[in-house]
């Protein structure tokens, strides 16, 4: 099978993911010939629009890759969430200094 003319490479890079869901482990794997995808319809404000569209051309992506990888650190960042607080329950909530360290780990 040829892969359609806008294919490139680039378009079947893929990260792994690991045990505990974290956005820097993330698939940020790209649309390519060989995956099934569905179609759907979205509604947004028209300036989250257009910043979607901008920030999907800075990033060399098509909007709907763009929005896949969103979706994808989302979907990420709720099991990390899950996570997190099963890790609470048992062990008791992080202390402030636990929570500057964290911060500081992730660059936030």
């Amino acid at each position: 099978m040829t892969p359609p003319q806008h294919y490139s490479a680039r378009n079947s890079a893929t990260l792994t993911f690991s045990d505990v869901p974290t956005v820097e482990s993330v698939s940020m794997k790209k649309y390519d010939f060989h995956m099934s995808v569905e179609r759907i319809t979205v509604s947004l404000e028209t300036e989250l629009a257009a910043a979607v569209r901008d920030a999907a051309d800075a990033d060399e992506q098509n909007v709907s890759s763009w929005l896949a990888d969103a979706a994808r650190r989302q979907l990420a960042a709720r099991g990390l969430r899950e996570v997190v607080a099963a890790w609470e329950a048992e062990h008791g909530a992080f202390d402030d200094a636990e929570l500057a360290a964290a911060r500081a780990r992730v660059g936030a």
